[in-house]
């Protein structure tokens, strides 16, 4: 395999540990990176904002699509793997795809990092705002979107910070959040199914029934695509991990290892979670059910006060469950920024994008206008979002998983055509390096395009967009955002490439194969 091409701006000299970008290698091990993978998919946040939205696609069938959910990130996050194995570069889906396919397929693969990572900021921004105000008891202010958006505002800030000051503080930090994240998400699992068999939960309670685990009983393969494509939101973010493989203890090994460790953890939370919150409050649109519109976008919350009650230990339960669900939000908005970070680190040392974006603080060892940049993108899209409609904040978010099945579909393709050539070396080659990733890019690539069809329906979301000019053709907000993100990209690298083709004509990364005779233990870590 060629070895990137770095430019010597790229390479600054930053202290003993530090990797070629600069930034400080060996800084994390296998925990420290799961953690950070974890800590990025925001366990209790995203049940809280996705499990409602799957019951009501599948009813009592969420535990198997949330099963299913899981095989297309398993899948790729085994691409991943490989791919990090032959290039631990920091900028992940950007460099592989460029490598494999060429520099506009990798340009568009981060720019898919990139534009997800910003649009979920602005829900997780939202979330902390208005939780924040709720363990303080403060429920008016939580109504209120002036408020809720400073509070927003401030968070991201304080998390830019944090990520600029360092990986390790970074790291160190996510150990305690995800910690009482996970802790408190088990109480409430167990304590829900303890009064569903003891016969002291409310009368829309059931006992857990295997034919929730069966696929056969989802009503139609429409529902069972919408409730997969919520399902993978819920899974995103381990990625995360191999982002910061070049500031990780055996780079080429072990942010593969966390990373296909994460989706297995995470996994076993959902099921546990889904199971018993489905068993407590049922899935009726009424009342305390989990398909209640009302509590779609966070049945965590109410479903809490039901399952520890209001007084005493339940009542410090529920505010831990708030706080819980505040962590969460506030965890992923960090480890959301270091992904971006790294990604348009990557693309700048490659010369894909300015070069002001490969700045590396010389004490801190971490990208500065790259981190600082993500921030305040990320602080200017919430606005705009909240200032032009919450509806419209609120498509924004079911969007992201266009970006998801874009990037990460991506990703499994690269790593299927980059091992083209050591595919019939042996069996493990062909099914890790083949047909896992390739089944997985397969499967995401399905859903990306039936989302756009379900997602096009002008009556899909909370808004919709007309076309100015006839035939004056009507669509879902949640299209809008995400086709229009992708489009924005491929117009920026077209006007980029018109600026600076250096990239563009693969003089600073090659397109190129792995070559098993040169190294034939490569990628079998």
């Amino acid at each position: 395999m060629g070895m990137p091409v770095v430019p010597p701006e790229a390479r600054r000299p930053s202290g003993p540990g530090a990797t070629e970008k600069g930034l400080k290698g060996g800084a994390l091990g296998l925990f420290s990176s799961m953690v950070i993978g974890l800590a990025s998919t925001a366990p209790a946040y995203s049940l809280a904002a996705t499990l409602g939205v799957i019951v009501a696609v599948v009813g009592f069938q969420s535990p198997i699509v949330i099963i299913l959910s899981f095989i297309p990130m398993f899948l790729i996050a085994h691409g991943y793997k490989q791919l990090n194995a032959a290039d631990p570069d920091c900028g992940t889906t950007f460099t592989w795809a460029s490598r494999a396919f060429g520099p506009r397929t990798g340009w568009m693969g981060g720019w898919g990092i990139i534009a997800a990572d910003i649009i979920v900021m602005a829900n997780l921004a939202q979330i902390a705002g208005a939780y924040g105000f709720r363990l303080i008891g403060a429920d008016g202010l939580a109504e209120n979107t002036t408020w809720v958006t400073v509070v927003g505002v401030v968070w991201i800030a304080v998390m830019t910070l944090i990520c600029y000051i360092g990986i390790e503080l970074s790291a160190n930090l996510q150990k305690v959040l995800l910690t009482i994240e996970i802790l408190v998400l088990f109480l409430l699992a167990v304590t829900a199914l303890v009064k569903v068999y003891a016969g002291t939960a409310p009368g829309v309670a059931t006992e857990v029934s295997w034919s929730w685990f069966n696929p056969a009983k989802i009503t139609s393969l429409d529902a069972l695509t919408k409730g997969v494509l919520a399902g993978i939101f819920i899974y995103w973010g381990w990625d995360t991990a191999v982002s910061v493989n070049e500031e990780t203890k055996d780079s080429s090994r072990t942010p593969g290892r966390a990373a296909v460790l994460s989706t297995v953890i995470l996994l076993l939370v959902y099921v546990v979670v889904s199971v018993s919150a489905q068993a407590f409050a049922g899935v009726k649109d009424t009342g305390i059910g989990l398909a209640n519109p009302d509590n779609s976008g966070d049945v965590l919350s109410g479903l809490g006060s039901e399952v520890f009650g209001t007084g005493g230990l339940g009542s410090f339960a529920t505010k831990l469950l708030i706080l819980m669900v505040l962590t969460s939000a506030a965890a992923s908005t960090q480890t959301t920024i270091l992904p971006t970070a790294r990604t348009t680190l990557s693309m700048a040392a490659f010369k894909a994008i300015p070069d002001r974006f490969a700045k590396m603080h010389p004490r801190f060892l971490t990208p500065t206008w790259s981190t600082v940049g993500m921030g305040l993108a990320s602080i200017a899209f919430y606005v705009l979002l909240t200032r032009v409609s919450e509806n419209v904040l609120a498509d924004s978010i079911g969007s992201v998983g266009l970006m998801i099945a874009f990037y990460f579909g991506l990703t499994g393709f690269a790593c299927v055509w980059y091992y083209r050539k050591v595919l019939t070396r042996s069996p493990r080659d062909l099914w890790t390096k083949g047909i896992m990733p390739g089944v997985g890019g397969l499967l995401l690539l399905y859903f990306f395009v039936n989302a756009c069809v379900v997602y096009s329906a002008a009556d899909y979301g909370s808004t919709s967009w007309t076309v100015p000019f006839p035939p004056h053709w009507q669509f879902g907000g949640v299209f809008v955002t995400g086709i229009g993100a992708l489009l924005l990209g491929g117009i920026l690298m077209f006007l980029y490439r018109g600026v600076r083709p250096t990239f563009f004509r693969q003089e600073t990364i090659a397109v190129s194969a792995h070559e098993a005779a040169a190294d034939p233990q490569r990628g079998e870590r």
